[in-house]
């Protein structure tokens, strides 16, 4: 388990696909992790300005909505299986989204 790495969750509605964005030292040795929480609604509508679109350039089926906005303290013994990794270029994109939505890019 890697940060960038995406996982099945269940975060209460069904198993959706995860981001998992804690460092990988974290990753490595503690036992919760910081994600974020996708939709997997085949992209059927435009992003907000808080999501970025994942699809099969990082390992998922169809377009999915990664929301920035929000993230998620995570017990690594919860998630499922291992679904794909984010691509370099939208690793790019949610980390921008990530400041943006938190309004870190002010400070």
């Amino acid at each position: 388990m890697n940060q960038w790495e995406i996982y099945s969750y269940d975060a209460g509605h069904g198993e959706h696909p995860c981001v998992i964005i804690s460092h990988s030292l974290r990753v490595a040795n503690k036992p919760f992790v910081e994600i974020l929480l996708c939709s997997s609604q085949r992209g059927m509508r435009v992003p907000t300005a808080a999501e970025v679109i994942l699809d099969r350039a990082d390992g998922l089926d169809w377009e999915t909505l990664c929301k920035c906005d929000l993230i998620v303290g995570v017990d690594k013994k919860q998630f499922r299986s291992r679904r794909g990794e984010v691509s370099p270029a939208r690793r790019r994109q949610i980390i921008a989204r990530i400041i943006d939505a938190h309004g870190w890019n002010l400070i």
